[in-house]
């Protein structure tokens, strides 16, 4: 909201109670309130949901005799966007709108500071014709800049050799801010940042260089470079990493921090050789950015009931499975957030630390020291934990020290690659764990995999006869069978309204696909498959039976699995059958 004067103010809170938009009770209401806490009256009206920010400017442009313009829904090109720079319209709360007539018409928060207009004229080169707009309408438009990408093409112009040459000469501090390769992998980094991506993958090709980010999930090919560009790219990244610039046949890792997109973002490399050059991936860790709640997570109904029994207890194992990325790690900090005391004693092992925790105390392996999963963990034992999270169980060593610590009063958090939640039991009993000991240990036990979200620019739609025999046969048991069933069933679940089972369709959402919601999702929800250890599970493991008579007794119990856990989130809105069978059409 633009600052606005005494006078100026009280004549908008008079439009405001004209137009019916605020009655003046309400103001008289708060003017005590405004006084004593010397708030501005708008931002006093606006903060205690009298009237909100939108109406709000609209308002105080029609009393300053401006023109207005609501943005909520308004899509802007990027080759306008990109006509201010990003950096300059945050700072400026200044975005462009159009060209018309030799002039760029721009949206302002505060559309009379005569300042930025002469600087944004200036930047741009032609007269500016100011609108007024909201906050809130602002950072829409700014939320839709893709990257501006000119320090890549810049750096492309630049021969291979002029590249070689200015890195060779310069020193780190002085490359990271003025050579051209610099500048286009601080670029890429933005946009990565920007647009929330987990990874960049670096590939080379024969003839061109492709960068590739993955959102969501989901890969996605942001641009394609000359091949001359790749030997500097690369060198520079790997001397950001520490790592040896002249090796080119092995692979190596490492790492560095940087700031992007107003954000301190870890970053792990991996560079390995392939046939047209060396790949590198990137992996972003933006520390800022994750919510630690097991129910924003996607955590619910039966799934939650059975995990929050397994924390509950002194001592025992909590594991989760799942593939790379599928979110093993961060379900850990979030378990371990929600049992946060300063009575107990919380110590980590990880590789790397991907989020640090006030109060927790986290240990780095460092396999080049002598620091394994296996050697930490003895030493963590020695350190009077209470709970004990690892990283990961890699080995029969980290296992039996994971057991050992479960057996003498600790609880113990950990993760395990495998494919389901019943899996977890025989991988163990793999690993040379001897069941009597698998048995009274274990607790719970989660597999899970990450979906993405349906955007919030949606439509709803009947399934068709292929998704809704889908759904029957994955839930036909479980969904309610009559109207007098829907609560008591939907609260068990944890889905509220869920529908009652039939064969006619049921309603489902999908996203609308643009450019800020590729397909139609935005973010990821997590899907889960829960088993608690009780004493029918135990007798499964004491005889080393398969992950499949695990289950199916688990089912019997009460366990979903993660496709029909994904199913109900469909049927929730959360996101989509297709999706769902994306990651977990085999797990049913």
């Amino acid at each position: 909201m633009a600052l606005l004067t005494k006078e100026l103010q009280e004549q908008v809170v008079k439009l405001l109670v004209t137009e019916g938009l605020v009655s003046a009770a309400q103001v008289q209401e708060v003017q005590e309130e405004v006084l004593k806490t010397r708030q501005p009256i708008l931002a006093f009206l606006t903060s205690h949901k009298y009237t909100d920010d939108e109406t709000v400017s609209h308002a105080t442009a029609s009393v300053m005799g401006i023109p207005y313009v609501n943005l909520n829904n308004v899509r802007i090109e990027n080759d306008i966007l990109l006509k201010i720079p990003y950096d300059v319209a945050e700072r400026t709360m200044v975005v462009p709108l159009g060209e018309k007539n030799g002039q760029l018409y721009v949206a302002m928060l505060d559309a009379q500071n005569v300042q930025s207009t002469d600087y944004i004229s200036t930047l741009v080169q032609k007269p500016v014709r100011t609108i007024m707009s909201s906050e809130a309408g602002i950072r829409l438009i700014l939320a839709q800049y893709q990257g501006d990408f000119t320090a890549v093409k810049d750096a492309v112009k630049t021969t291979n050799q002029e590249i070689l040459a200015s890195e060779q000469k310069a020193d780190v501090k002085t490359i990271t801010q003025d050579s051209p390769i610099s500048k286009a992998l601080v670029t890429i980094l933005e946009y990565a940042a920007k647009t929330k991506a987990s990874d960049i993958h670096i590939e080379p090709l024969e003839k061109s260089l492709v960068i590739r980010c993955r959102v969501d999930g989901v890969l996605r090919k942001i641009m394609e470079l000359p091949k001359t560009i790749e030997p500097a790219l690369v060198s520079r990244i790997k001397i950001l990493s520490n790592l040896k610039i002249d090796e080119h046949r092995i692979p190596q890792d490492g790492q560095f921090t940087v700031m992007a997109a107003g954000k301190e973002i870890d970053l792990r490399i991996s560079t390995s050789p392939v046939v047209w050059g060396e790949q590198v991936v990137i992996r972003l860790l933006d520390k800022s950015g994750t919510t630690l709640a097991i129910e924003q997570m996607g955590m619910t109904g039966r799934v939650l009931r059975m995990v929050e029994s397994g924390i509950s207890k002194p001592n025992g194992m909590i594991l989760t499975s799942g593939p790379t990325g599928s979110g093993k790690t961060t379900t850990l900090y979030a378990l371990v957030n929600r049992i946060f005391d300063e009575k107990i004693n919380i110590v980590t092992l990880e590789d790397p630390v991907e989020y640090k925790m006030d109060g927790v105390n986290q240990i780095q392996v460092n396999v080049d020291a002598g620091l394994t999963f296996a050697a930490g963990l003895r030493s963590i034992l020695r350190q009077d934990p209470d709970v004990v999270m690892v990283g990961e169980i890699r080995d029969s060593e980290t296992a039996n020290l994971a057991v050992q610590a479960a057996l003498t009063g600790h609880l113990v958090f950990s993760t395990l690659h495998t494919n389901s939640a019943a899996g977890i039991l025989p991988r163990l009993l793999d690993m040379g764990i001897e069941p009597f000991l698998l048995a009274s240990t274990l607790n719970t036990v989660i597999g899970q995999r990450l979906v993405r979200r349906v955007s919030d620019k949606r439509e709803a739609y009947t399934s068709t006869e292929l998704e809704t025999r889908e759904i029957n046969e994955a839930l036909g048991y479980v969904l309610p069978k009559t109207q007098q069933d829907v609560a008591m069933v939907s609260e068990d679940l944890g889905y509220p309204g869920l529908p009652i089972a039939n064969n006619n369709g049921y309603t489902l959402v999908r996203g609308i696909d643009d450019r800020d919601t590729p397909g139609g999702y935005k973010g990821r929800a997590g899907l889960y498959e829960t088993i608690e250890v009780d004493e029918d599970i135990q007798k499964l493991v004491t005889t080393r039976s398969t992950s499949a008579e695990i289950m199916k007794v688990a089912k019997e119990k009460g366990t979903l699995t993660m496709k029909q856990d994904g199913i109900l989130k469909a049927l929730s809105g959360i996101t989509t059958i297709s999706e769902v069978n994306r990651v977990a059409s085999d797990l049913a």
